[in-house]
């Protein structure tokens, strides 16, 4: 693995920002199809659209990570359409509100930060484990860095671990049936698809592993 973990400041957490904004446009398309099967064909042109203003913003006008943390889910909640810009955003701000102080992130940091990241998902988005959303991805990542934190394992390792269950998560939306947003319209109809929420929500977390863990990728 090579690197020490590196330290949480704004200029890292620019570059998970960056490395994600450019997964989602590179996969942008995909994630539309995903949605024109049981949403509203727009969830990767709205994802592009607010990742890139994300992108855009300069770590150094920000004096930590928390202030581009909390910058950046305003951004998405203002320049992204339908439900996914509230979502993410509220996700990026109460990440904001855990990650106080910039230095080395321990496991357990990331599992309260992911954890108040799910918190808001959840309150905003009223959706559960099973629903067919995003929840499904980012909930297993959290129970996956809450476990590694108890067993006294790293960040790195909880990343790590973290992107595996994002996307099994995201796999196991296939067979579920939709129970929230646009989606849930097609009841039995929805079995078969994944779920774009939950695939551009594991994208973030594989983004995280490969950016904030210091392993090489």
């Amino acid at each position: 693995m090579g690197m020490l973990m590196p330290e949480i400041s704004a200029a890292t957490v620019s570059e998970w920002l960056k490395d994600y904004s450019e997964v989602i446009s590179e996969h942008a398309n995909e994630l539309t199809d995903l949605d024109r099967q049981i949403g509203d064909a727009d969830h990767g042109s709205n994802m592009a659209r607010g990742m890139t203003a994300v992108a855009a913003l300069d770590p150094n006008s920000f004096a930590s990570a928390a202030e581009l943390l909390k910058k950046a889910g305003m951004t998405l909640v203002s320049t992204v359409g339908g439900a996914s810009g509230p979502l993410y955003g509220t996700f990026f701000l109460r990440l904001s509100t855990v990650i106080k102080t910039d230095g080395e992130p321990t496991a357990q940091l990331l599992a309260d930060a992911l954890d108040a990241g799910l918190a808001g998902i959840v309150a905003r988005g009223k959706a559960e484990v099973g629903d067919k959303t995003l929840v499904d991805a980012l909930s297993p990542a959290v129970d996956a860095v809450k476990k590694v934190a108890a067993d006294g394992g790293s960040a790195a390792e909880a990343l790590a671990k973290a992107a595996e269950a994002a996307n099994e998560g995201r796999d196991a939306t296939i067979e579920m049936v939709a129970r929230r947003g646009r989606a849930s319209y097609l009841g039995e109809r929805s079995r078969g698809h994944q779920d774009p929420g939950a695939t551009s929500m594991a994208m973030l977390v594989g983004s995280a592993a490969r950016c904030l863990s210091g392993a090489e990728s």
